[in-house]
């Protein structure tokens, strides 16, 4: 959702969004909304849902709909993400604001939604991170941290989230949900990854009270923009649900640790100069908070295992042929790092990862 302007011709669209038949549906829904012919491009950068930004000339919005072919089930449930930004919207939590849920298949080929279009930028990159300067990285990875305790803090009862998840063995179900999401996507063999299953399944830590979970909490996943870089909006909320707070903050950490590699499809920012370390994120978080991080390793090597299915998830969808967009021909290579650091972070063996977090 960066501001590059969208050129594609309506009759041209992107894989994935038919324009006239979005058009159309605009007009019978809201009309007056769309002033002109619209214009789509595939915003890059998502390796699930895929993601569209789409202009009449005058005003811009984004699309959201679930991945082509191979769909995971239980992911990519767009009335549930819809929810939740329609539940959050006008709390302290920035997102943006909805502007309609489709469920008719016949008009995009699955379920969507659109809402507005929020001028910010997704640091993806160290590289890019590195350009703010130091100080300016350092405050808005701060700032990331202050937003999810801001969400963590949300009364979900009292934005219509009370039944959105079912808290009580949370953490048990998620292993559960990701072991079987793995297994509906193997198509190879992966050293490790059933060890680092087991272990985790052996070492629950008891949850803290249930918040409002984003599932895939990191900087590039908000947009910053304004002249102290401030989270404009937080975005990609499809896995959220309702649960234990601290996984987002385990998955945070993991994405501010190095993964020892270079030119990643994967984003990572821990080498921007001027990114707070990972254990000075848990501290804040834990001061802001009042919640006890004392299991982080626990939360941290999940986020791994988590992150390890997914990207095996899409690998398959690659092999498949059934992806969108570049850089997806890397993703299965990375596999193999996530399940290492995963394993030596509930371990204690010393990675550029857990180094970071010690």
């Amino acid at each position: 959702m960066t501001s590059a302007p969208a050129s594609e011709p309506a009759s041209a669209g992107p894989r994935g969004l038919d324009l006239e038949g979005l058009r159309g549906h605009l007009d019978r829904v809201r009309p007056g909304l769309v002033a002109g012919a619209l214009r789509g491009r595939l915003i890059e950068g998502g390796r699930s849902n895929l993601t569209y930004e789409i202009t009449d000339g005058t005003g811009r919005w984004v699309v959201r709909r679930p991945p082509l072919g191979h769909v995971l089930a239980t992911a990519h449930d767009m009335k549930r993400e819809h929810r939740v930004i329609r539940a959050l919207h006008g709390t302290a939590v920035p997102v943006p604001e909805p502007v309609l849920l489709c469920e008719d298949d016949s008009v995009l080929g699955a379920p969507f939604y659109v809402m507005e279009y929020v001028d910010g930028v997704p640091y993806r990159s160290a590289d890019q991170l590195a350009e703010l300067g130091p100080e300016r990285t350092r405050r808005a990875v701060l700032g990331l941290v202050d937003t999810l305790v801001d969400l963590h803090a949300v009364d979900p009862a009292a934005v219509g989230l009370g039944d959105f998840g079912r808290p009580e063995g949370f953490l048990d179900r998620q292993l559960r949900r990701w072991g079987k999401q793995l297994d509906s996507s193997r198509g190879r063999e992966l050293a490790g990854i059933d060890e680092l299953h087991a272990a985790l399944g052996r070492s629950l830590p008891r949850s803290p009270a249930p918040a409002v979970v984003h599932g895939d909490f990191r900087l590039d996943n908000v947009l910053i923009g304004g002249p102290d870089d401030t989270i404009r909006a937080v975005l990609d909320w499809e896995m959220s649900t309702l649960g234990d707070p601290l996984t987002d903050l385990g998955l945070l950490v993991m994405y501010s640790s190095d993964l020892g590699l270079t030119d990643s499809p994967v984003s990572t920012t821990s080498g921007a100069p001027g990114h707070p370390a990972p254990a000075e994120l848990i501290e804040r978080y834990a001061a802001r908070s009042g919640r006890d991080t004392g299991a982080i390793a626990w939360y941290t090597a999940f986020a791994w295992f988590k992150l390890a299915v997914i990207l095996e998830g899409i690998h398959y969808r690659y092999t498949l042929g059934q992806t969108v967009g570049a850089g997806f021909d890397r993703i299965g290579d990375l596999v193999p790092v996530f399940i290492e650091h995963g394993l030596a972070t509930l371990g204690g063996r010393h990675t550029s990862a857990n180094r970071q977090e010690g």
